[in-house]
């Protein structure tokens, strides 16, 4: 029997408030490769990363230290627009771990998320009411574009707009 290549993948994200002025999101990723999960602390209302942990229980080539090293190169960064690149560089001075940029881009997306759910439970009952609402929130904070499955590309919520 030939050799079959499987992988899979799990991820979530949490976010909870911890007081008026304290977020904290987790990003916890598991493969066939890696375990691990990362916490950031966020201080509001700046959105400012305060703290940054992580735990790399299995991974591929991975040093702890480096980890460590970039994570703390995080604190400080503002969660808004260019935190991708920000983020991806200060942590690509350290190492070339692309889960580690991934799961601290996760949390900050998590704490963007987090506050739309009050804007969530506003939604429409009538069916073609809500297509239109969630295509002006889309368009309102791009950033939610392809954020989960609803706002994907391809998604008729987010159908002729253009990609950020």
């Amino acid at each position: 029997m030939e050799p079959t290549l499987c992988f899979s993948r799990n991820r979530c994200t949490s976010v909870e408030q911890i007081d008026d002025q304290t977020m904290r999101s987790t990003c916890r990723l598991q493969d066939t490769l890696t375990e691990a999960w990362i916490e950031i602390t966020v201080r509001l209302p700046d959105l400012e990363i305060i703290a940054a942990r992580s735990e790399f229980r299995r991974t591929v080539n991975m040093d702890d230290t480096k980890i460590d090293i970039a994570l703390k190169k995080v604190v400080g960064v503002r969660i808004g627009s260019g935190m991708l690149k920000i983020i991806e560089g200060l942590i690509g001075e350290v190492t070339d771990c692309k889960e580690l940029a991934f799961m601290v881009e996760e949390c900050c997306h998590g704490v963007i998320l987090a506050f739309t759910k009050d804007t969530l439970q506003t939604i429409p009952e009538a069916e073609d009411e809500k297509r239109d609402y969630f295509a002006k929130m889309v368009k309102d904070n791009i950033r939610l574009y392809n954020r989960c499955a609803a706002f994907r590309p391809g998604s008729s919520i987010v159908e002729g707009l253009d990609p950020p």
